[in-house]
């Protein structure tokens, strides 16, 4: 796709001589620790140093990863390995230092940042998020958005036929919510920019993962790529796409909900969409509002679905967790709701679900990975020590379950053997509540290139449900 051409960091030559050439660079820098003329003792302590304190390090990021509920998909053994040799690097400065000649003392710093490289690269390899060299670079120079227009140049626009629809970034007041925020993105089709009277169009929020900016979705995700090619299958018409942050910060893990963290469900919904429907003269009828999200985001869009559906009446996870979690559920309730168990209920859709009368018209879709995943350290199905058994499903009143947060994006989200049974029971638990409901599956990884494929898949039939309001709802 084009979106992903360039000169590839998942897979090909580059990020394997990456790592080669940071792997003899290592080796190299460790010469005069096997050949020291020094005493044998003396360089074969100094050796032991790397090897034990890098072995060490490795170890205790692995724990620390572990207990953080950060993710409960397995990273690879590499990311590990790359972790020790890291740390082994820093030793390495340290212990080699006497030694060794200038060159290889300059060397042996130099390995220490190119050895981060390789982390980085590896973790990049595992969940996806920068597909090309000139993907990357774009993210890091904050180049235009594919379709990116400037708003103030809305008004000269209109009457102008376009091919592609436009990318207008906007910056949304908090008044409702308080919540610090960064600046959001909103794709308009074709057809808003017809001459005459504006068309009232339906819309979809695009939520991201975890670890995230608003603009993923359209860098790593295609969204802007699969919605142009659906509005030039269908005469310019397509739903307005809303890439909203629930975040506010790259790295603030909010789970959609109000709490510590920020008031991330209260900027969704009465901040967000107010502001799009005024703006943008989108429907405010529910029935042409839909939300999909992606690992963390797709927690978010079934809870958003549950307990607006005066907002949202159609929904599509793609890769979420059972519910809002960062690690157990009791470290759920203090992280999310500083220690209010009421408030973990009232966000939890199991428990909202339980509580709820019919909904009159939602429906919804689970995309989830149909691979069984490797497990975490040799367990089977993903399990994790202190985490949910794979299969595994909370009850309404809940009780303690595991580190399920996901990484969102960038990595992590419920191991396979975890996510599927968990969409399959919270999908059948919603169709007793009258939400037209379905589970599908398709090979893949918890990665980015998961989450393109499945709104792929999925645009067309959520696409269909909010541009004809009123029809009966229907799974995908």
């Amino acid at each position: 796709m084009g979106y992903q051409r360039g000169l590839s960091l998942l897979d090909g030559w580059l990020p394997w001589t990456v790592q080669a050439l940071v792997a003899i660079a290592f080796l190299v820098v460790l010469v005069p620790l096997l050949w020291s003329r020094r005493r044998v003792r003396g360089r074969w302590l100094r050796l032991g140093a790397v090897v034990v304190l890098g072995v060490a390090g490795a170890f205790a990021a692995l724990g620390v990863f572990s207990g953080s509920g950060l993710a409960s998909d397995p990273a690879p053994v590499l990311l590990w390995v790359w972790v020790g040799i890291t740390v082994g690097a820093v030793v390495a400065v340290v212990v080699a230092w006497g030694p060794a000649p200038w060159w290889r003392r300059g060397l042996s710093v130099l390995v220490v940042p190119l050895s981060v490289v390789c982390v980085a690269v590896v973790a990049n390899q595992w969940v996806g998020y920068v597909t090309t060299v000139q993907e990357g670079w774009s993210e890091l120079d904050a180049g235009p958005l594919p379709d990116q227009v400037d708003a103030a140049a809305l008004p000269s626009m209109i009457g102008h036929p376009r091919s592609t629809g436009a990318v207008v970034q906007v910056s949304i007041p908090a008044d409702a919510s308080g919540f610090a925020h960064r600046d959001e993105d909103v794709w308009l089709p074709p057809a808003w920019f017809a001459a005459g009277p504006r068309p009232v169009l339906p819309a979809i929020m695009m939520i991201g993962g975890e670890f995230n900016t608003p603009g993923d979705w359209i860098r790593v995700g295609n969204a802007v790529g699969t919605a142009d090619a659906y509005a030039a299958a269908h005469g310019g018409t397509a739903p307005v796409l809303v890439f909203a942050d629930a975040g506010g910060t790259f790295n603030n893990d909010t789970e959609c909900v109000d709490g510590p963290r920020g008031n991330a469900a209260a900027h969704l919904t009465r901040d967000v969409v107010p502001y799009v429907e005024h703006s943008f003269g989108v429907s405010s009828d529910p029935r042409a509002w839909g939300v999909v999200g992606w690992s963390m985001g797709g927690t978010c869009a079934v809870d958003l679905a549950v307990m607006h559906p005066e907002l949202f009446d159609s929904f599509d996870d793609i890769a979420g967790d059972a519910g809002p979690e960062v690690g157990t559920k009791q470290q759920t309730i203090d992280r999310l709701y500083g220690g209010d168990a009421a408030a973990w209920a009232a966000n939890d859709p199991a428990t909202v679900l339980a509580g709820h009368a019919p909904y009159a018209d939602t429906a919804g879709r689970f995309d989830d990975s149909s691979d069984t995943g490797g497990g975490f350290g040799g367990r089977p199905g993903g399990a994790r020590p202190g985490g949910r058994p794979p299969g595994s499903f909370h009850p309404p009143g809940g009780y303690g379950n595991g580190a399920n947060s996901g990484i969102g994006g960038r990595g992590g989200g419920g191991a396979n053997g975890q996510e599927l049974p968990a969409a399959r029971q919270l999908c059948a638990q919603a169709r007793t509540r009258a939400i037209a409901c379905t589970v599908v599956t398709q090979p893949g990884r918890h990665s980015w290139q998961f989450a393109t494929t499945a709104f792929q898949l999925v645009l067309p039939w959520m696409a269909d449900r909010v541009e004809h309001p009123g029809v009966a709802a229907s799974a995908a």
